[in-house]
């Protein structure tokens, strides 16, 4: 009998882009794959494959909402555990992975409860709120980002972060360093975009040379209250560009840009080192723990990236920066080269093998 494995995610994709590379290769071995999320981890599962089952469960952060909602949290939370402890009472899961993320607290509660072998994956170099209450109560800590901060007594394997199969199929796809022909700019704010980079960068590089600024074509990452303003700013300058709240085919863009610009969620920094690209990140200042410099550190300490205080992401600073990269061939292509050797292409592989080996012998 197929072993089960039931994955545990939600809140973003960060969260659950690393949970559908798991899933992916997990129905390729033979296993049995459940997802458990609530309906807005549900919008990001989009990816995954039709053999995934997808169970929604009742959750809730105090993050959002009035004093109303926050007070009905543990509520909904508990009756979620309720529910996720009957699910796997009659569909026992070999083994529970938590990606993190409110979503994930009722299944691993219930696994938790019914003593079933389970590991959290942190994405970050710090661990989310929700991995932190879980970090001593499961049997393996799987890190993302090396080196991660752990409670006391608790050891970490540092697997990296999974990619998707479509970031893996661009794997160290060839590098066209910039010069003078159509280049292309990649700018994403993680899977719920960015109000800074929409702010900012149309106008650093509207103030860019006109010998660069008429080869760029920009790909850029809006959310929907934001794109109108970003497009108007850049239609101004005379600068093509494709702007959308989330872009499908990220890997094929990454694939094909000179440089990328964004924020430095762990799975935007997975992506653009396994396919190896010179980045500018600009760490998202209210990321719990500062854990974006945390996850930025890997590639900026390699030379790969240029990291970008929120604080100093003006758009002349921006554009100097832009410049500086794009004006300079050699050194993009050695940014490129160093993004290369921070990627760990074999992340999921890892993963999967503390889950077979949590797991045991399924049948």
């Amino acid at each position: 009998m197929a072993g089960l494995l039931l994955i545990a995610a939600g809140g973003t994709g960060g969260h659950m882009f690393p949970a559908q590379a798991l899933a992916e290769t997990m129905l390729a071995r033979g296993w049995r794959v459940k997802l458990s999320t609530d309906e807005r981890g549900a919008r990001y599962a989009g990816g995954f494959p039709e053999a995934v089952r997808i169970e929604r469960v009742a959750s809730a952060t105090f993050a959002r909402g009035g004093v109303a909602a926050k007070l009905l949290v543990p509520f909904r939370i508990a009756g979620g555990i309720l529910g996720a402890i009957w699910s796997q009472l009659r569909d026992r899961p070999d083994v529970v992975v938590g990606f993190g993320g409110y979503p994930s607290i009722p299944a691993l509660s219930a696994a938790w409860v019914l003593r079933r072998p389970r590991m959290i994956h942190e994405q970050n170099g710090v661990l989310g709120r929700v991995n932190k209450v879980f970090a001593r109560r499961v049997d393996r800590v799987a890190c993302g980002t090396w080196p991660t901060a752990l409670p006391d007594g608790v050891t970490g394997d540092p697997t990296g972060n999974p990619v998707r199969q479509s970031v893996l199929d661009r794997a160290a796809a060839p590098y066209i360093p910039p010069g003078d022909y159509p280049m292309s700019l990649v700018v994403i704010g993680g899977s719920q975009g960015a109000r800074i980079l929409s702010d900012v960068v149309p106008a650093a590089i509207a103030s860019l040379p006109d010998t660069l600024r008429r080869n760029l074509r920009v790909s850029h990452q809006a959310r929907d209250e934001d794109a109108t303003r970003a497009a108007a700013a850049y239609d101004a300058a005379g600068i093509r560009v494709e702007i959308a709240p989330f872009f499908s085919d990220i890997p094929r863009r990454l694939s094909e840009a000179q440089l990328v610009i964004s924020r430095s969620g762990a799975s935007s920094v997975a992506d653009i080192a396994v396919i190896g690209r010179p980045a500018i990140l600009i760490p998202f200042a209210a990321a719990t723990g500062d854990h974006q410099t945390a996850n930025a550190r890997g590639l900026v300490d390699v030379g790969a990236a240029v990291l970008v205080a929120e604080s100093a992401a003006d758009a002349t600073t921006l554009a100097g920066h832009i410049a500086a990269i794009l004006d300079d061939p050699h050194r993009a292509e050695t940014m490129a080269r160093a993004a290369l050797g921070e990627g760990k292409p074999d992340a999921t592989a890892r993963l999967v093998a503390l889950v077979e080996a949590l797991g045991g012998d399924p049948a």
